[in-house]
């Protein structure tokens, strides 16, 4: 109830303030990062204020720029970033707690533009990936890739795959190529990346960056991956080892054996061939 009744409130302040609608809704993952509005270039005379609900938490005036300086909510720090080139504002490790309104005020002269971001945190999904070295594994985006969206995909800050519109590149950064060449698969269809014949130096994070572009501004969000491979445990291999060890020394023995009855045969009938037949 008292949930709800803050969310009033927060509607109410901003209709006050001369703003009537949620511009963009934003689903942001526990511990994914988000970026509002990362797609606008500023002047130098504009003044950039961000809110959140109703409390200023960064602003950018003339050459200054300043984060959590007021009533900034104790959550928030060391975990906003704000591009003095762009004005956007980048929240890291998202949490539930995070939830609610982002306003951007933009007084540029005598005009004032607002936007208004309802940004929510859910429970972080499972993430981690662990596959046998030697076979392939495939990363999934967990959600429904939109035609306009761009998607590129990281191997810590390595790019290795990018959907841009119509267009997909797999391995343009040198090191990509050092390291997985030939061995990626990106489905244009669904953003799906696929890791071929794994060695465990693929084992790492993987971001994947999804920009949304729309009238207003783009937002862009930063999913983590963790991806391990593994070689067969040590106790496996010895298994193995003695396992064909034990085959190929029976196999051994059997061709031993073999011969040996065949050698006996071969003696005895050899043997009664010399036998005098007027011996009786």
């Amino acid at each position: 109830m008292k949930l709800l009744f803050n969310f009033l409130a927060v509607i109410l302040f901003f209709l006050d303030n001369g703003v009537s609608s949620v511009n963009t809704n934003v689903s942001v993952v526990e511990g994914d990062s988000v970026t509002l509005c990362d797609d606008m270039k500023i002047n130098k005379k504009d003044d950039i204020k961000w809110y959140f609900n109703s409390t200023r938490i960064a602003e950018i005036a003339g050459d200054k720029s300043e984060i959590c300086t007021d009533q900034c909510p104790e959550r928030f720090r060391d975990r906003l970033k704000l591009d003095h080139q762009t004005g956007s504002l980048t929240i890291t490790n998202i949490t539930v707690t995070d939830s609610g309104l982002y306003r951007q005020e933009n007084i540029s002269g005598s005009t004032d533009i607002s936007k208004i971001f309802s940004v929510s945190g859910v429970s972080a999904a499972e993430r981690d990936v662990s596959v046998m070295e030697g076979k392939y594994v495939t990363v999934d985006p967990g959600e429904t890739k939109n035609p306009n969206d761009t998607m590129r995909w990281y191997f810590y800050d390595i790019l290795i795959a990018e959907i841009t519109g119509d267009q997909s590149e797999i391995c343009t950064d040198v090191q990509c190529k050092e390291r997985f060449r030939d061995r990626l698969k990106l489905n244009h269809q669904t953003g799906f990346l696929t890791i071929m014949n794994t060695r465990t130096t693929d084992s790492g994070e993987y971001k994947l960056k999804i920009t949304i572009s729309d009238s207003s501004c783009s937002i862009t969000r930063v999913k983590r991956f963790s991806v391990a491979v593994t070689c067969l445990p040590l106790v496996a291999v010895i298994g193995i080892c003695v396992g064909l060890f034990v085959l190929g020394a029976a196999a051994g023995a059997g061709v031993f054996y073999c011969r040996r009855r065949s050698h006996t045969a071969v003696s005895q009938i050899h043997g009664h061939s010399h036998e005098d037949p007027d011996a009786d």
